[in-house]
């Protein structure tokens, strides 16, 4: 299995990057692409722009998806909806191909400092993505990172460790049935 990974962040301490890269752990055996948004950045989408063409980054963003069975990503939660650099990247590929995902199972999560684990974003993504072909398998949310996250044993908090080892077995057996 090809898995997609990415955080919907640039940051270069991105929170969401980490809750990515602790999930891929129980992935291990599998063939993992997990791309930086940095990788994609492009100008500002706006329709004078188009016009003069789609930039390369946004066809590789679909190419990668392409390529992938299935995607794992974490949204970060900027004033309560997309990074704009993720809205940016989205935007351009959507314009390329309106259904960006590509009908890719989808694990989809995200995590903020705040109590509500970027719940905006999350709510946002959940109505919005399958417009846009996302065969969205299972969400997660984790609330309060720098109180439940360490960044040598992942998520510490005994029971939204067990509500996300469920997700991830729950949409492991949910591909395989899909294949």
């Amino acid at each position: 299995m090809k898995i997609l990974a990415f955080a919907g962040s640039t940051s270069s301490t991105s929170i969401n990057r980490e809750l990515v890269k602790f999930v891929l752990k129980d992935f291990q055996d599998e063939e993992i692409n997990l791309i930086d948004l940095n990788d994609f950045t492009m100008p500002v989408f706006s329709v004078d722009l188009e016009k003069k063409g789609f930039p390369e980054e946004a066809h590789q963003f679909l190419k990668a998806i392409e390529e992938c069975d299935v995607i794992i990503c974490s949204l970060a939660e900027h004033n309560r909806s997309y990074s704009a650099a993720f809205k940016n990247v989205f935007d351009w590929s959507s314009r390329i191909n309106v259904k960006v995902f590509q009908n890719k199972p989808m694990l989809l999560m995200s995590t903020s400092p705040g109590g509500y684990g970027g719940g905006n974003v999350m709510n946002t993504a959940k109505t919005f993505f399958p417009q846009f072909a996302a065969d969205i398998k299972d969400t997660f949310s984790l609330p309060k990172f720098y109180e439940n996250f360490d960044l040598e044993s992942g998520v510490i908090n005994p029971d939204m460790l067990n509500d996300l080892k469920s997700k991830i077995q729950n949409f492991k057996n949910q591909v395989k049935t899909n294949d």
